[in-house]
């Protein structure tokens, strides 16, 4: 019954759940006091890889951040 009231809210905003879920999230972590937020904050970074195929054979991968260099 809650999310019935609270889908209103982010769909008028023009969002889709995951992006108010990711907002809420951010806004929760960026609460937090240290040290819990710094650990809260490192959690969130992603690594993935990513490879190109040629002829059907894949190359050599190159590891990606979704995070900003610092």
């Amino acid at each position: 019954m809650a999310s019935n009231a609270a889908a209103p809210f982010w769909r008028a905003a023009g969002m889709t759940y995951i992006t108010y879920s990711n907002l809420c999230a951010n806004l929760v972590r960026n609460c937090l006091k240290e040290p819990y937020k710094t650990e809260a904050l490192n959690r969130e970074k992603v690594h993935y890889s990513i490879s190109k195929w040629v002829d059907g054979k894949p190359q050599k991968p190159t590891i990606r951040s979704d995070t900003p260099e610092d």
